[in-house]
């Protein structure tokens, strides 16, 4: 007896395994799901314990990647009352994030979702607030807060071989979100609303660009942007370009998103006086006068190579969500983007209070 309550008092010492995490998906109108459900179904780096969708077409799919029948729900409540998971992932309307944070707050749920962090202001601050009254993670997840190239840009930046950082430039965007066809119907009638989404491209793309901008000059004095509605009978509702342009004392930020581009970019460029870092996703650039040499990048550590994993890591290690999926930084984003839309209908530069 004396041996066995030795080894559980060990047992209940050693920090949760993978498997010991749980996580549910709510909603799958967001397409960015079917990148990140496989994993989940293999239960890497946590076990699925619950997928909530209403649209038939979208829950046939989930069972088609694999989610058992049993696994799926059509009241997203009952189920996360019911599985009680640890890690809640939403791949909902941006409108609804608030929502999905006000059920999962009080019952101690760490929440994930695709940028950005809400579709107003307003909605992101009350996410915050809930999120620190309660105790929780929320996590604002972006493709490239998983590169190395993100990190070694940075590293680069902060080392002062550019001289003082005072301007940045960056472009996201691509052709365009696809059409009303298929599953894709379901991610583009969100994504072309100004309610739902929070706008168009301005929203879509921007809050990149935004995070970029904090991260490099930090809260800009003020936002100016226009859009264009280059293709409205594709997109009748919202705009499909956007450029934002931020003023800091000391700085500027360039910014542009877009729907109309021929090919995908995520692209920034940081300026100094001394050089500037050219950064896309597996490559960064030191350019300095007409020399160009590529900087080396290492390989990120895996509790911070993705997203499962790394809220895993906060849970474990009782620290929040940092740097690019922090929720401060991308209340910060969503404060920029609808200063930008307000510019947009003004005409004028906005100043942030």
């Amino acid at each position: 007896m004396r041996l066995s309550a030795a080894l559980l008092v060990m047992m209940l010492a050693l920090p949760l395994s993978a498997a010991d995490h749980t996580i549910a998906v709510v909603g799958l109108v967001h397409s960015h799901v079917w990148g990140h459900l496989n994993k989940m179904i293999k239960g890497e780096p946590a076990k699925l314990v619950g997928v909530a969708e209403t649209a038939p077409e979208l829950v046939a799919e989930a069972q088609k990647r694999g989610v058992p029948a049993d696994l799926i729900t059509a009241d997203w409540k009952k189920m996360i009352d019911e599985k009680k998971p640890e890690i809640v992932w939403a791949f909902v309307e941006n409108n609804r994030h608030l929502e999905i944070v006000q059920y999962c707050a009080p019952r101690k749920i760490h929440v994930i979702f695709e940028k950005p962090l809400a579709s107003t202001y307003k909605d992101a601050i009350a996410i915050r607030d809930l999120a620190a009254k309660n105790g929780i993670y929320v996590l604002c997840n972006y493709q490239m807060a998983w590169w190395p190239a993100n990190y070694a840009a940075e590293e680069v930046a902060k080392s002062g071989q550019l001289g003082d950082v005072w301007r940045i430039r960056g472009i996201v965007g691509h052709g365009g979100p696809g059409g009303p066809t298929g599953l894709n119907k379901y991610f583009f009638e969100w994504l072309t609303d100004p309610v739902k989404n929070g706008a168009g491209a301005l929203v879509d793309f921007g809050c990149y660009n935004a995070l970029w901008s904090l991260m490099y000059l930090g809260r800009p004095e003020t936002v100016y942007a226009q859009t264009n509605q280059l293709r409205p009978s594709e997109f009748p509702k919202v705009e499909d370009n956007a450029t934002i342009i931020l003023h800091y004392p000391k700085g500027v930020a360039v910014l542009e998103g877009s729907w109309d581009l021929p090919r995908s970019f995520q692209d920034l460029e940081i300026f100094g006086r001394k050089g500037s870092i050219y950064m896309v996703n597996g490559k960064v650039e030191m350019r300095q006068g007409r020399e160009t040499k590529e900087v080396p990048l290492k390989p990120l550590p895996p509790s911070e190579a993705e997203p499962i994993a790394y809220m895993i890591n906060c849970i474990e290690t009782k620290t929040a969500p940092k740097g690019m999926t922090s929720i401060e930084l991308n209340a910060g984003v969503v404060e920029i983007i609808e200063a930008a839309k307000e510019s947009v209908k003004t005409g004028k530069a906005v100043r942030l209070k």
